[in-house]
């Protein structure tokens, strides 16, 4: 039985977990959230020490075939596009090395012609000598194709579910393969089948009621902990942002769907006290003041410096800007091409734009270890 069948399941059958989690998050006075948080703070610091990881997206495209509606990369999007070369990602890479980073999560769309078979794995190749922990973000596969990337060197892999609300999925993926909620429903189970190690689920808050989001992906939590036992989990809590299309699909927003700055110290504190020994990852998408506050009470993994469009770092990728409609590449007008202040179209704004080596400080400050490095392959060679 994989998730799915426990997903149908959830409204009639909640875990003792689950139900504990659901009276965290009720609407609670301040007295009540700063217990919530003394308690959520304690038990961080219990299992993790005083430690915050560190590490940075690297973006090697932004093509994609899926219309999802609050994405920048969204297939009908006219956007300015581009992948990058095995080499540029190399480029990309070894900048964000001299910055600090030990850990890349390798993001791109999904688009089999330009993300095509054999390149992830050439791109994981070419960086693990010096990048220790390599995490992906991409498109859903099968088990066989997840254990490719894991003989290339990959031991990470990001997947959010986006909504674990059915109906609202259906209408916000309207072309492509992520239309079918299942198979992405599985992907984590499958990620695992294929020998990852690391696993990250998350729900994209915005989308639909925050608090059922939040008890739909507890509940995957719970599940992939006792089935896929031998991989560590990190849950995310990623908030909408603006990004390339927004504008095409303005609508009179749900005040049930908002993940205040409030509520999302609620959430973050709640999931800590049900999941004590999952690591919580929060991204430079949130502003600088509520990614500081968080630092003491349940983050374990922060990302610094980010850049969400291939070649960000480096401005890699800048002579093959182009749009892709309907599946086939447009060049651009001249008039496009001369111009030097195009870059490729990110996939949404960072709030938190602090540097790496700001960040690390402020960790320092606040007596906080930045962790940059916390795997080796050596670890598990013979003796």
């Amino acid at each position: 039985m994989s998730f799915v069948q426990r997903f149908r399941d959830l409204p009639q059958r909640k875990s003792a977990l689950l139900q504990q989690l659901e009276r965290h998050l009720e609407p609670l006075p301040d007295s009540q959230l700063e217990a919530l948080a003394r308690r959520s703070a304690s038990i961080t610091r219990r299992h993790f020490g005083a430690t915050m990881r560190l590490f940075a997206p690297l973006y090697l495209s932004n093509e994609c075939v899926n219309n999802c509606k609050y994405c920048g990369f969204s297939r009908d999007n006219p956007i300015l596009r581009t992948t990058l070369t095995v080499d540029q990602v190399v480029q990309e890479a070894r900048h964000l090395h001299a910055q600090g980073f030990r850990n890349l999560l390798l993001v791109a769309g999904e688009h089999p012609k330009f993300v095509s078979e054999g390149y992830l794995q050439k791109c994981i190749a070419a960086i693990k000598s010096f990048i220790p922990t390599i995490g992906i973000e991409v498109g859903p596969m099968e088990d066989h194709q997840y254990s490719e990337l894991v003989l290339s060197g990959a031991e990470g892999l990001i997947v959010y579910q986006e909504t674990y609300h059915e109906e609202t999925y259906r209408q916000l993926h309207t072309a492509g393969p992520k239309k079918n909620f299942e198979w992405r429903l599985e992907c984590p189970e499958r990620a695992y089948a294929g020998g990852f190690r690391r696993i990250g689920i998350g729900a994209l808050f915005g989308l639909a009621d925050w608090r059922g989001e939040a008890l739909a992906l507890a509940a995957h939590l719970e599940y992939l902990m006792k089935t896929c036992w031998k991989a560590q989990f990190t849950v995310s809590f990623p908030r909408m942002r603006p990004h390339a299309g927004a504008q095409n699909h303005l609508h009179q927003p749900d005040p049930t769907h908002t993940l205040t700055d409030r509520q999302m110290v609620q959430l973050l504190c709640a999931f800590r006290i049900a999941f004590p020994h999952v690591s919580i990852v929060v991204s430079t998408r949130e502003p600088a003041h509520l990614r500081d506050s968080l630092l003491p009470l349940g983050a374990t993994h922060m990302s610094a410096g980010s850049h969400t469009e291939p070649g960000g770092y480096t401005g890699a990728g800048k002579n093959d800007l182009h749009r892709t409609i309907k599946g086939r590449r447009v060049e651009l007008e001249a008039d496009e091409k001369s111009s030097s202040c195009h870059s490729a179209t990110p996939q949404f704004t960072i709030d938190d734009t602090r540097s790496p080596a700001e960040f690390a400080q402020l960790l320092r400050d606040n007596h906080f270890d930045p962790i940059w490095k916390d795997w080796d392959e050596s670890i598990l060679a013979s003796p």
